[in-house]
């Protein structure tokens, strides 16, 4: 039996917890990457590009107690017995890029990155997923605060996103965090012993992390928590409603959520969340971050304080679809200007294309011999706006055909030869461009 044979099928898909992103449906991961990439710029920030894999102990100074590092962390050890995990997050190792650099402050940089969790696989959610983040490093100021949570509100309005909230809370400072800790660590572990084993587990680990917490059994205890804005100091206070003053500014509604305190044990002061609507309560986040004053500290740099977020595009497709948007006419990037069918046989067509290409136009065309009806077949498939038709007795008269694809009763033209590129710049000039919103600047929802 060949080797082909014995082969395991199972070897040959994509491992579990992992997904192919296939034309035509990555249009639409392109044109998210594409606005969001333009939003960035706009906002001053560049981007940055970071290693996949780190050496571990970057990763664990997200926080011992997370379960990102306690139990989804894809760790090795590679031939030079160096212990590494590749990116379960992003905000760490631009954290360690900052300090082995030292660029200049304020440091604003986005970036796009695979992240790598060994979790159980969901709708959304997989071991291999991707996000967009951007952060700012060096500036300790509420608006800069304001302009991070800017930057992500407006991504989301720009794809069409329209049940989408903003959630907010306030971590506390150094000075009134300690005093908070110990009233919620006071009052969870009175609560422990009807509550068992594993509630006591995680609020002696951290009891922050209970708070966010979905075990349904747990939900009246949290409910009468402590709650973190009670415990703020004038500080802390003064910056949480500078924050909220400045989004007040902008017009960009937002909930405070005492219990919110994200994943990672690096927040500081302000964190926030976007959630949609459209999706299970259970797993509804779409993006998020907060500020981390600390984590460039712990990792040797100077002390920084720093504030950034993390979007998963995954979620965000999948909130567009949940909307009953289309995905792809609702973010994808322009289909093929023009499709070139070759009816000459002459090798004009590779001039044709090639014209079109280097003038800024999206064309293609078929190859393989194909016959005139198989390519006009392409054509249809193609999503072009425009098939051109290159025939030899046309071309001995110096025109070439052209059909609106888009307008399946009109009839085919013909435009000279050597104006096909000018043509087709101004028919294309006038092609509806991505959908477009009359809402304010701050509405989503």
């Amino acid at each position: 039996m060949s080797a082909t044979a014995d082969a395991n099928p199972e070897v040959y898909r994509a491992p579990v917890g992992t997904h192919d992103v296939l034309p035509p449906e990555s249009a639409a991961w392109q044109a998210a990457v594409a606005r969001f990439a333009d939003r960035a710029r706009r906002f001053g920030y560049g981007l940055v590009v970071t290693p996949v894999f780190e050496h571990r102990e970057v990763f664990q100074r997200v926080g011992a107690s997370t379960d990102v590092v306690r139990k989804e962390m894809y760790e090795f050890t590679d031939k030079g017995g160096r212990a590494l995990a590749l990116r379960p997050e992003g905000t760490a190792p631009v954290v360690r890029a900052f300090v082995q650099h030292r660029p200049a402050v304020p440091w604003k940089v986005w970036y796009l990155a695979p992240h790598f969790r060994y979790e159980r696989p969901q709708k959304g959610r997989y071991r291999q997923h991707w996000q967009l983040g951007a952060e700012v490093l060096g500036v300790d100021d509420p608006e800069a605060d304001v302009e991070v949570i800017a930057l992500a509100h407006g991504f989301y309005r720009d794809l069409g996103l329209g049940r989408v909230r903003l959630l907010v809370n306030s971590m506390g400072d150094a000075e009134s965090r300690p005093a908070y800790l110990a009233a919620l660590r006071a009052y969870l572990l009175d609560h422990a012993p009807a509550l068992g084993d594993e509630f006591r587990e995680r609020v002696e680990q951290n009891p922050l992390r209970v708070l966010d917490a979905k075990t349904p059994a747990w939900q009246a205890v949290l409910d009468g928590a402590p709650r973190l804005d009670q415990h703020l100091g004038p500080a802390a206070r003064d910056h949480f409603a500078a924050v909220q003053a400045g989004l007040t500014a902008l017009g960009i509604g937002f909930e405070c959520a005492p219990r919110l305190v994200r994943g990672f044990d690096y927040y500081t002061s302000t964190t926030f969340e976007f959630v949609s609507d459209a999706l299970d309560a259970a797993q509804n986040a779409i993006g998020g971050g907060g500020r981390y004053d600390r984590l460039a500290e712990d990792m040797g740099g100077p002390p920084t304080p720093s504030i950034g977020f993390g979007i998963g595009i995954e979620r965000v497709l999948i909130a567009l679809a949940a909307e009953g948007a289309d995905a792809g006419s609702a973010a994808a990037l322009p289909a093929l200007d023009a499709f070139v069918v070759d009816a000459a046989g002459d090798g004009v067509a590779t001039v044709v294309v090639g014209e079109l290409r280097e003038a800024g136009l999206a064309a293609d065309r078929a190859y393989g011999g194909r016959s005139v009806k198989a390519q006009w077949k392409l054509a249809d498939r193609s999503g072009a706006r425009y098939a051109v038709m290159l025939g030899a007795r046309a071309a001995e008269r110096g025109v070439v055909g052209i059909k609106d694809l888009r307008a399946p009763d009109a009839e085919q033209s013909e435009v000279p030869r050597a104006e096909l590129v000018a043509w087709l710049r101004r028919a294309t000039a006038i092609t509806p461009g991505p959908p477009t919103t009359d809402r304010p600047p701050g509405a989503i929802t």
